[in-house]
């Protein structure tokens, strides 16, 4: 036995005890007559007290995260620290072992604030994990999986696991394509998200399934976007709506979230907003609601004026309420992360002082008719500044969703210790690719808002699906859709988006061929595990909350991956690589 207690357990009660503990030498004070120990391990820290000569010649060799065993007898402290659960007592040490010896010399402190290069910090992941804050947070991160899981065996969920090996599909990135041994040139496909899979469960008669899936994605990495690899929790239904799906979020989301956040947390119904709406008043798909900024087009306010950076262009406008107390600094900087930040030529600004008069930016441009109409229909008032966007209709909007959070931050507009939910909804069917090809905007599998009939009647890209995003805080957190379920709709909404028949045969032949045999109606989602815990854990970093990260560069500085393999190994897999 290495331990009878933990480290983070021993209080005044156990005073007069023998005891065993084991844990990593924190901090070591040699005060002469007496050598002092903070022993710690995952669940606190107790200070060991060390004053028998030959403890202490031995204890001489000690150095910070060696792990050691002790025995000794719990006592009373005459000096307590009410900042440790611990602080009450110690423990006089009568024996002490060195289980593993810290032979080298620490690559960075373990338990500071000191700032750590990010690619030190995984190269030494295992030391890294140490830190308390990390260690809490990767804790923190089972607890809130076993939430879910309750939650959805709960709610009459099913946990089924789907193959890791599987076939290209298009879920929006490229595979991640796995060489088979047996079959030459031929390759298994790592799933960027179980979807054909939790269909063909719905098919088979399972009414409600779930997974802690993990999926895989050849992507490149965000602050928020673990590259290469991430979890979520997938769910499915069969004889669902849209509506059944939302009621299963606005159940385990703020379910969870407030078992783990003193956070104010927002209860369903979540908000409901149309994903042009969106692009419209926010200028992205995941607004921040906690901003109170929003977008407006004042194309029409400003069609008649002689101003040629605002001609034959579509005219966004934020008005920052109180804004106009800014000085001509805070206006300049905003100049500068439009254009440098943002890829625009330029960011027209003006203030209505108190008094009435327009001053600044351009406002010799405008007129006491755009004045009216600012004021009147877009709720401009005295006191308030106003910031313009004019680009070309798509640039023009992403423009303004980027200088719209911007300001957001700089004045600290955005709401505190909350999270605030909503639903994008109505997200079109198809896209427009960068060859001018429709494409799919979102998920393929999507059922078509108007059936059948709306393929057959309508243009691609008035189609809206019935596919849906959870947002928090400006975060995608979840996605999901009504699943198309009739083979006819499958085959014409590929086709639309470039597939033949033969197509949808050879690369989705399950589920067409699934399809033939009575589909229930099926819908679902999938709530994005590692980005939800990063929130929960007011994290601005996804890598914080995974054990094991890539880095910026999608690589794995721990276990040096990915690497060169043997020509050996890619003979077995009949692959040459071409120098």
């Amino acid at each position: 036995m290495y331990r009878t207690h933990n480290l983070g357990e021993l209080n005044i009660s156990n005073v007069g005890e023998e005891v065993e503990l084991s844990g990593w030498v924190q901090k070591i004070r040699n005060l002469g007559g007496m050598i002092f120990i903070d022993l710690r391990d995952q669940f606190g820290i107790t200070q060991i007290v060390i004053n028998e000569p030959e403890l202490q010649e031995q204890a001489k060799d000690f150095v910070t995260e060696s792990c050691i065993h002790i025995y000794g007898k719990v006592v009373e402290r005459s000096s307590k620290n009410p900042k440790m659960a611990t602080g009450e007592i110690e423990v006089v040490a009568n024996k002490l072992e060195v289980l593993g010896k810290c032979k080298n010399v620490l690559p960075f402190e373990i338990n500071t604030d000191q700032e750590v290069r990010e690619d030190l910090r995984l190269e030494y992941r295992f030391l890294d994990l140490r830190n308390q804050k990390l260690h809490d947070t990767i804790l923190l991160r089972s607890k809130i999986l076993k939430t879910l899981r309750d939650k959805m065996d709960e709610l009459g969920f099913a946990e089924i696991q789907t193959p890791i090996l599987a076939n290209s599909s298009p879920e929006g990135a490229r595979d991640f394509l796995v060489p088979s041994r047996l079959h030459p040139g031929e390759f298994y496909a790592l799933p960027q998200a179980p979807q054909q899979f939790k269909q063909l469960l719905m098919v088979s008669g399972f009414d409600k399934y779930f997974q802690i899936a993990p999926c895989f994605r050849d992507e490149d990495p965000r602050a928020d976007r673990a590259p290469g690899e991430f979890y979520q929790l997938d769910f499915e239904m069969s004889f669902a709506t849209q509506e059944d799906v939302f009621k299963v979020i606005e159940d385990i989301i703020p379910h969870t979230y407030k078992k783990f956040t003193d956070w104010k947390v927002d209860e369903g119904p979540f908000i409901r907003i149309p994903y042009r709406e969106a692009m419209e008043k926010y200028g992205i798909d995941k607004p921040d609601l906690r901003n109170p900024l929003i977008i407006q087009d004042v194309t029409k306010v400003f069609e008649n004026i002689d101003f040629n950076a605002f001609k034959d262009k579509t005219i966004k406008v934020i008005i920052v309420p109180n804004g106009a107390e800014q000085g001509r600094k805070f206006f300049d900087k905003m100049t500068e992360f439009a254009v440098q930040e943002c890829e625009a030529k330029g960011l027209a600004w003006t203030k209505f002082e108190k008094d009435g008069t327009v001053q600044g930016g351009i406002a010799k441009f405008i007129t006491e008719e755009a004045k009216s109409k600012l004021e009147n229909e877009f709720g401009a008032k005295a006191g308030d500044s106003m910031f313009f966007i004019a680009d070309e209709f798509h640039k023009a909007q992403k423009i303004a969703g980027l200088v719209r959070i911007e300001l957001g931050k700089r004045l600290d507009l955005l709401e505190k210790n909350v999270y605030r939910f909503c639903f994008i909804v109505d997200f079109p069917m198809y896209e427009l690719s960068d060859e001018g090809t429709i494409d799919f905007c979102h998920n393929p599998f999507s059922m078509p808002q108007g059936g059948l009939e709306a393929l057959q009647t309508m243009d691609p890209l008035d189609i809206l699906a019935y596919q849906y995003d959870l947002v928090c805080n400006g975060f995608e957190v979840a996605s999901g859709a009504v699943r198309n379920h009739n083979p006819e709709i499958m085959v014409k909404a590929f086709e639309i988006a470039g597939y033949t028949e033969e197509d949808v045969k050879n690369r989705f032949g399950a589920l067409y061929n699934a399809f033939q045999y009575g589909t229930p109606p099926h819908a679902g989602a999938a709530p994005g595990l590692d980005r939800m815990v990063m929130l929960i854990a007011d994290s601005t970093n996804i890598r914080e909350v995974i054990a094991f990260p890539k880095n910026k560069k999608a690589r794995d500085l721990l276990m040096r991956a990915p690497s060169i393999v043997s020509k050996q190994q890619l003979d077995d897999v009949h692959i040459e690589i071409k120098r």
